[in-house]
């Protein structure tokens, strides 16, 4: 074409050219810009009719808070370099803008002329002291802008965050500084990551049901914002998290009103007293092992656990009230009622012994089994026989007890029994004899044998059943694969007992060993209570489980030693 000549200073023609195109609605604003600073430009040939809305209004400040993993090794204020990997680290940041009457601008964004998404244009008259009014106080509040190259995401365009001096600042700023700027003209709004940001719990709730098979099924929540949220899966979060929470001394050491989180499954946070939780960790820890979801699961001789729900002021529970009336009675000393000596105990019984009976008699009231494990010496024998004697003269002795001992014990409990409770008719199957008088054993109130003829005559045994299964010396069955363990285990019995001096001897394998056989299933299979107690207690010395097992075990266990009741004992 040849060499093209304008009337124009080549440094505005530079800046025309450069300029980009524009639609027909955009040449409405540029025109309106036109006229204020050249009345007599020619106005654009486009539609007029689209009118420009005006803003002409005092803006507010907006801040949106989120956490957003970041891959930086530089360090920015207080907040130290993390060196490069795949993880990243959490950093904590605000966005700010401005609200022109619901038109967003970024603090540095000098537009006065927008079109919108759906296609307004609009016209903002800036308030330059009003930006720098909430500029000031965001500022004053400790946000500083971020470099980009601090906040830098891969894969993500880079904006423009600001964040405070540190991490430990944001909970003062959560605490006190943000209702400072919602004075000053701000409003925050947070996202679903971002983890300073606390709901308030508004009621605690807990729903217990007993299933066929006699285990509880506990189901505890939490109201937030009219929502109920499980408890459990948050617990179980804040146990894998702080380890305090495992250890006896640590968790005593956490003041009841120190503020602790907990985190929803979809990421929102929850504040709340340690003094709400702490009971549950103490009473229920075990029961989080392995968790993964629904309610907890316990078993029903483990209702006293649930005490901590009997606060009506601190939790609603839903469920069968019998449970919780279970769990006082386990619970409580007083539910033992004095029973007095049967008649025909020609045997002064001691305070304590007076006390052993009426412990078992509760046992035998609440169908429950348990340990009598007083020191030797003490007489387990009679008031075992005194107890006996009880059901008999009651008549609830219909089937007869049948009582396994160590050979060496027989004459001991025989003559006992001639001695102190002769209204018993004792059956003694030992030696050659005793397989004529099997069918026998329903004419008489006590029968007794050994344990090592229990694997021969245990089909025998079985025959018939029994109004209490006795282990005399139970710590002689310690093996639970042992042919003994397994017979004692399928002999049917209303009622189960166990006597000894040493109820746990070498290890708490011995203790799992009895329970199995009083109350099946309430310490779970051998396997699973030596990853959740046997283990950590005895390798790892874990006062806090060892504290819960010995609460879970206590109702079922009567010990009294030899220097506890001294005084109530005969000269040597």
């Amino acid at each position: 074409m040849g060499l093209v000549e304008f009337d124009i200073e080549p440094t505005v023609l530079k800046k025309l050219l450069a300029m980009p195109p524009i639609s027909r609605k955009e040449a409405l604003l540029v025109a309106e810009t036109l006229r204020e600073i050249a009345p007599n430009a020619p106005l654009p040939t486009a539609d007029t009719s689209t009118p420009v809305r005006e803003i002409d209004v005092a803006p507010f400040g907006e801040l949106r808070l989120d956490s957003q993993r970041i891959y930086s090794a530089h360090p920015w204020r207080n907040h130290s370099g993390h060196p490069y990997d795949n993880a990243g680290h959490l950093f904590d940041y605000a966005e700010p803008s401005l609200n022109y009457d619901g038109v967003h601008l970024a603090l540095d964004d000098p537009s006065e002329f927008l079109t919108l998404p759906d296609g307004t244009l609009v016209h903002i008259h800036r308030q330059p002291e009003a930006e720098q009014r909430l500029l000031t106080t965001l500022r004053d509040a400790g946000f500083q802008a971020v470099p980009s190259h601090i906040h830098y995401v891969p894969g993500q365009p880079r904006v423009q965050p600001w964040s405070l001096a540190s991490e430990r600042d944001w909970a003062d700023f959560m605490q006190d500084g943000i209702a400072r700027l919602e004075v000053d003209g701000w409003r925050v709004r947070y996202e679903v990551d971002f983890r300073h940001h606390y709901l308030d719990v508004e009621a605690w709730d807990a729903n217990v049901e007993e299933t066929s098979n006699g285990w509880l099924d506990l189901d505890m929540g939490v109201l937030v914002a009219g929502e109920r949220l499980p408890l459990a899966p948050m617990l179980s979060d804040l146990l894998h998290r702080e380890a305090r929470w495992l250890d006896a001394l640590s968790l005593a050491d956490i003041a009841d009103n120190e503020k602790v989180t907990l985190i929803t499954e979809d990421g929102r946070r929850l504040r709340v007293k340690a003094e709400r939780i702490k009971p549950i960790t103490r009473l229920l820890i075990d029961l989080f092992d392995g968790y993964h979801e629904g309610p907890l699961r316990l078993s029903r001789l483990d209702a006293a656990r649930l005490e901590i729900l009997q606060d009506t002021q601190r939790w609603q529970f839903k469920g069968p009230a019998a449970i919780l009336q279970l769990a006082e009675r386990l619970r409580a000393s007083q539910g033992v009622r004095d029973i007095a000596p049967p008649q025909g105990l020609r045997l002064e019984l001691r305070d304590y012994q007076r006390a052993g009976l009426s412990w078992l008699q509760y046992l035998r009231e609440h169908e429950l089994s348990g340990i009598l494990a007083d020191d030797m010496g003490l007489g387990k024998t009679a008031q075992t026989l005194a107890h006996l004697l009880v059901e008999k003269e009651a008549g609830r002795l219909t089937h007869p007890a049948l009582i396994i001992l160590p050979t060496s014990l027989v004459f001991n409990w025989r003559n006992e029994a001639a001695r102190f409770a002769p209204g018993l008719k004792i059956l003694s199957l030992h030696g050659q004899s005793r397989r004529e008088r099997f069918n026998a054993i329903p004419e008489h109130d006590v029968v007794l044998t050994t344990y090592p003829l229990l694997w021969r005559d245990g089909e025998q045994l079985r025959a018939f059943e029994y109004h209490m299964l006795v282990l005399d010396e139970a710590q002689t069955v310690k093996n639970a694969h042992s042919k003994g363990a397994g017979e004692v285990r399928r002999i049917k019995a209303k009622h189960r007992l166990c006597l000894t001096g040493t109820p746990l001897e070498n290890h708490l394998g011995e203790l799992w060993t009895q329970f199995d056989f009083l109350l099946p299933g309430f310490l779970g299979d051998a396997k699973s209570f030596t990853r959740r107690w046997r283990k950590p207690i005895e390798k790892h010395g874990d006062l806090l489980r060892r504290d819960v097992l010995a609460g879970r075990i206590r109702p079922f266990i009567l010990r009294r030693k030899k220097d506890e009741v001294a005084t109530e004992l005969p000269p040597k």
